[in-house]
């Protein structure tokens, strides 16, 4: 739970300077299921709030923007608490 808030807070300050494999993890932990990979692009669904997120790497990087996307689900949703 301390790495997934850890994470969380390093998306919040660094978002530019995440890696895509951070960034793919913070899915995860945030209740994302993978379903499938066409190329480089990962497929990532929720069960419960039905949202999609399309994520694909820029030179072993995550893109900012895809950031901001899934730190807007995560919000809007409360998937994970901050502070607790």
């Amino acid at each position: 739970m301390a790495r997934k808030k850890k994470l969380y807070s390093k998306a919040r300050t660094v978002s530019a300077n995440l890696s895509f494999s951070e960034l793919c993890l913070l899915a995860e932990s945030a209740g994302f299921e993978f379903r499938n990979q066409a190329g480089s692009h990962r497929i990532y669904k929720h069960p419960v709030c039905r949202e999609m997120l399309n994520l694909q790497p820029e030179g072993g990087k995550a893109k900012p923007y895809q950031v901001r996307q899934l730190l807007r689900i995560i919000d809007r949703h409360g998937l994970i608490k901050e502070g607790k």
